[in-house]
């Protein structure tokens, strides 16, 4: 179906809108439309995906670290894997850092699974479309302008669904964020990379000890430049290949007094010239320090430089690094995550600390819902959470349980005009449970 009819091209109306087609915003268009709301999904790019498709090859979060694997993500997300694995895509491997089972896959497919499940369940899809404001009237988004290749285009919803990654809705609508970097260092940017012609079982000859240590040694010795000095690779489902996760790029700045971070154009373009650069150097790095790199060669980079943190909403609830590591339950968790905090600050090193063995912090509601706008939900990495607490909830298995139930809300909502903040939690537990998600450890 055309989005933009011909009779009525200018602008076009759906009970939910959702903004950022990623790990969140593509379930939550999928649990839109499967609760019978006529559900748009807006994406920029040319495919599905977000960051799951863009930049990495592997779900994180499904599992649990620690000395038992506890599944935690079910649901929609259950479905997705299994789609790669119908395409023999995908396969299970252990974390470089110990923090949980992680689902590494094709992302090529990917894109293809996350097209065939929006539309099977009855979505329309609008890519080649970028945000560019929102009119509000009454504390409530009337409508959003994308802009296309045709000009702009006017976009009229009932309820709207932030997966933007950068909170683009709540910034344009007006509902307060907390800008990552601002007051408390953000997390750094990485651009991933692959390789091909690997020789997998010579690299496996050496640790990951030993490869922190050669990355180290070659970094001071002056004849790499190599910021960080404990990137991680892994093998993935293509014979020979291995994907990286290395580069560090710095996400914020501070001059003449003003403030940017990786939502300012600028700052973003010089960070995707700068990661690329870095790519170059750490693959000539791995050609001629590391076992079974020799005659590899490069295959491609992310699509676009990876971002961890930018704008995160200001919630009706604020998750914390207590809640989180405390393993925090609420009456109105819609997922878990036992994920630990893992910050990627400034510097050669990465910060990890993990939550009490074999337990999880729930997700709650209220953390989707944001102050001000009576009609919006977000899913995702802009969801209400401190810079500690978002380190480890924004895995993508935690950013499919949250867009599932954004999705499943905005749909229950539309149907009653009721606010998010209004909704009866007991139906929305209803219909997550009914569709197999996970809201509490067993």
């Amino acid at each position: 179906m055309d989005v933009f009819p011909t009779e009525s091209p200018q602008s076009v109306e759906f009970d939910v809108v959702v903004a950022g087609s990623g790990s969140a915003g593509a379930t939550a268009a999928i649990a839109a439309a499967r609760s019978n709301a006529k559900t748009l999904l807006v994406e920029r790019f040319g495919f599905l995906g977000g960051t799951s498709t863009a930049v990495l090859d592997t779900f994180y979060g499904f599992y649990t670290p620690g000395s038992r694997s506890l599944k935690v993500v079910g649901g929609i997300a259950d479905e997705v894997v299994k789609g790669l694995r119908e395409y023999r895509a995908c396969m299970e491997r252990p974390n470089t850092y110990g923090a949980g089972t992680g689902i590494t896959y094709n992302s090529e497919y990917l894109k293809m699974v996350w097209e065939k499940l929006v539309q099977d369940a009855g979505a329309s899809i609008l890519l080649y479309a970028w945000v560019q404001e929102t009119s509000v009237s009454a504390q409530r988004i009337q409508s959003l302008t994308v802009a296309t290749k045709q000009g702009l285009r006017k976009i009229v919803g009932k309820y709207f669904v932030d997966a933007t990654g950068d909170a683009d809705l709540c910034y344009f609508a007006g509902a307060p964020c907390e800008l990552a970097g601002e007051h408390e260092p953000a997390q750094m940017l990485t651009t991933t990379f692959k390789v091909a012609n690997v020789d997998a079982a010579l690299r496996k000859t050496i640790s990951k000890q030993e490869f922190h240590q050669r990355m180290a040694a070659a970094a001071e010795s002056g004849r790499f430049d190599l910021p960080r000095r404990e990137g991680s690779d892994h093998v993935t489902p293509v014979k020979g290949m291995m994907a990286t996760n290395m580069t560090r790029v710095q996400s914020f700045e501070s001059c003449d007094g003003k403030f940017r971070n990786a939502t300012d154009p600028d700052l973003l373009t010089n960070a995707e010239i700068e990661g690329r650069r870095q790519a170059l150097e750490y693959l000539r790095f791995l050609k001629s320090e590391i076992p079974g790199y020799g005659e590899s060669e490069l295959i491609a980079f992310g699509t676009q430089i990876g971002i961890r943190e930018t704008r995160r909403v200001l919630g009706e609830y604020r998750l914390t690094r207590e809640d989180v590591l405390g393993a925090r339950q609420f009456d109105d968790q819609i997922g878990l995550c036992g994920a630990p905090i893992e910050d990627h600050h400034a510097g050669s090193d990465t910060e990890w600390k993990y939550l009490p063995d074999g337990q999880c912090v729930g997700i709650p509601f209220r953390t989707l819902i944001p102050q001000s706008i009576e009609n919006l939900l977000v899913a995702g990495r802009c969801f209400s959470a401190t810079h500690d607490a978002h380190a480890s909830v924004r895995s993508m298995g935690q950013c499919m349980a949250m867009g599932q139930a954004a999705g499943t809300a905005a749909a229950l909502c539309a149907k009653t005009r009721r606010a998010p903040g209004d909704l009866d939690f007991r139906e929305l537990k209803k219909h997550l449970l009914g569709t197999g998600a996970i809201l509490r450890t067993p």
